[in-house]
């Protein structure tokens, strides 16, 4: 036979608590019951755990573990090297020279630029740029991006006048000149709800042509007639920082914007200011993954902006959408005395660009790659 000692059952332990301590003090029974039973609750619970476990098929065990590990493995791969990161301004105040920045204007310098570039090494430029981004992250998703670069001649070359991107064009894209405000509803009504702060740090710009004819930040651009300013804070998607220093709040803004495109050389954000009698040359813009939003700062009669052969008027504190690889011009033709017609311009995205082919085009599209 084999001797086996007997647990104290928990009537007994209950009685035990009864007999009073040498010091003649009596412990709280209630807390102590409900301490016991807790032990009692965390051992059964253990023990059922222990015996599921045993239960369970093995190759079940096995097929889990690998999927965490996998997971494990997939997180650590993908966050090793995330997106860039809307950069500030103090950052980037210690490279601008370095990356071309001349007078709040990005001039680029390089002969493979595929902003810049038109020749016929561009499409296997970006489709090595694909075959790299699907290699670090997946290619998932990247669809109609490998279907746009492996045709991009012919999309190019066969488009209809109306509209015809110069750069690159991604295909099975809703086409149309102007897009209405719920496009991009979040980035609209935040925009028009800053229309004031964005309107005072332009009056507080526009202050120095009184003393020069071209201040430092402003660029001017070529018209056939008037005169067509620019003051760039993001400029093909890199930051100006001087620019963005004498207008804080609203680089700040746009760091709010959830659409604005920041990462890529089809990304800017200015402050296009028009002269009246000046009028801006038809021209196309470099794609269409972009929606271009103008909010109206100050706005005279007479003026129009026509995308598509299709009319439209500016208003202040309202946003105008617009997709500027359609034919586009725009005009003043007030009086001297109506003053200058200014809108904020920003480039969002395309709502019917999926997440996925954003980070892609960041990444094939980065300034400088």
């Amino acid at each position: 036979m084999v001797w086996v000692p007997l647990r104290p059952t928990r009537t007994d332990r209950w009685a035990s608590l009864h007999t009073p301590t040498p010091c003649g003090t009596t412990m709280s029974l209630e807390w102590l019951m409900g301490w016991s039973c807790s032990l009692d609750g965390l051992r059964d619970f253990i023990a059922t755990g222990i015996q599921s476990f045993r239960d369970c098929d093995a190759t079940a065990l096995a097929a889990v573990a690998c999927l965490m590990v996998l997971f494990v493995w997939y997180c650590y791969h993908v966050g090793r090297e995330q997106p860039r990161a809307y950069a500030t301004v103090n950052a980037l105040m210690q490279s601008a020279e370095a990356n071309g920045v001349q007078n709040g204007y990005v001039y680029c310098h390089s002969p493979e630029c595929v902003r810049c570039t038109h020749h016929d090494g561009l499409n296997q430029k970006l489709y090595h740029n694909l075959q790299e981004y699907a290699k670090r992250y997946s290619w998932s998703g990247m669809g109609r991006i490998h279907k746009g670069i492996r045709e991009q001649g012919r999309y190019l070359n066969s488009r209809p006048s109306i509209q015809k991107p110069e750069v690159f064009f991604l295909p099975d894209l809703p086409t149309m000149p102007y897009f209405s405000r719920d496009a991009q509803k979040h980035d609209v009504e935040l925009l028009e709800r800053n229309f004031q702060t964005i309107l005072c740090e332009f009056e507080t710009l526009y202050k120095a042509f009184s003393n020069c004819s071209l201040p430092q930040g402003w660029k001017m651009n070529s018209t056939p007639s008037g005169e067509w300013f620019t003051f760039y804070l993001v400029n093909q998607g890199m930051c100006v920082p001087r620019n963005c220093r004498r207008c804080p709040r609203t680089y700040r803004l746009l760091g709010s914007l959830r659409t604005c495109i920041g990462n890529n050389v089809f990304g800017n954000a200015c402050i296009s200011v028009l002269s009246p009698g000046t009028v801006i040359t038809e021209h196309y813009g470099p794609t269409n993954i972009r929606i271009r939003c103008h909010l109206g700062l100050k706005t005279p009669s007479n003026c129009e902006l026509v995308v598509g052969g299709e009319p439209q008027c500016w208003a202040e504190g309202r946003c105008l959408l617009f997709d500027d690889s359609f034919l586009h011009t725009a005009f003043h033709e007030g009086a001297p005395e109506d003053g200058p017609r200014v809108v904020f311009m920003v480039d969002l995205w395309h709502p019917n660009v999926a997440a996925a082919e954003r980070q892609a085009l960041d990444f094939i599209f980065a300034p400088g790659r």
